[in-house]
């Protein structure tokens, strides 16, 4: 049964999108069976993998509104090595379709659900917006993933996502929880980033990855190419640090499940 994890933060241009398309190829590397969920309108993540979004015939639109199910709007990324949901601009209007329709908030969950065996890990990149799409893709992951640069505004704005988190999961996905606080756009030549850096060990010890992504060139590029950095420039800082965090998350998730059957 694949682990749904939530890719989400409230701010935009944090790293949400190279997080998704960088980690899935990554654990496609580990031999995981990754599916990609691009639940962002501006599609990027769908362009980042190497799909033109001008050109669906289908997308995770006509899934949430029950135009087509989750298959036949799937398509693969040759670069990648993953499935993905694509999305584009049609997704603005699921945002008032949703709010006409029944089980509104778990219409992402119930379509998963038929497939979920045939993945090791399914990644959802969320808009950057507590929106009804971030809402369904919330009610239907298992945790949620955090990325954020280490600055003060990102850090004001972490407490409000975290107390937005915990009540979807009181009200709506109990088992929901916080798998890990990932920081993008590392810069250790910084002050700042050092002393938010030291907070966010000081408060989440347990959730905080070990593993930073850096600032780098090929990371900016790659999706331009459509493709991750991976496969772009594998020998690049960016693609062997998301190559360490896809081996972070395993050992984090076969830890998990050694503790749960102990």
């Amino acid at each position: 049964m694949a682990k749904v994890f939530a890719i989400a933060n409230q701010k935009g241009g944090v790293g949400k999108t190279t997080t998704c398309v960088n980690l899935a190829a990554s654990l496609v590397a580990t031999k995981r069976r990754v599916l990609l969920i691009d639940l962002d309108p501006q599609g990027n993540a769908t362009m980042g993998s190497g799909i033109d979004k001008h050109a669906l015939e289908h997308s995770i639109y006509d899934v949430l509104i029950g135009e087509c199910d989750l298959v036949q709007a799937m398509q693969f990324s040759e670069h990648g090595g993953y499935q993905l949901l694509p999305a584009n601009r049609d997704l603005t209007a699921a945002e008032v379709s949703l709010l006409e329709m029944k089980m509104k908030e778990s219409r992402l969950r119930y379509a998963l659900a038929p497939i979920r065996e045939n993945y090791d890990y399914i990644l959802i990149d969320c808009p950057p917006a507590l929106s009804m799409l971030t809402i369904n893709a919330l009610v239907a992951a298992d945790a949620v993933i955090i990325p954020m640069q280490c600055e003060y505004y990102a850090l004001e704005g972490l407490s409000d996502l975290v107390n937005s988190i915990q009540r979807i999961g009181q009200l709506l996905n109990p088992s929901l929880k916080i798998e890990g606080l990932l920081r993008t756009m590392y810069d250790p030549r910084i002050s700042l980033t050092n002393d938010v850096s030291a907070q966010l060990k000081e408060h989440f010890p347990d959730q905080l990855y070990q593993t930073v992504i850096p600032r780098n060139v090929r990371l900016a590029e790659a999706p331009s190419f459509g493709m991750p950095a991976l496969v772009y420039d594998k020998q690049s800082r960016g693609a062997i640090a998301y190559l360490a965090l896809a081996g972070e998350l395993v050992r984090r998730q076969r830890a998990n499940a050694h503790t749960a059957t102990a």
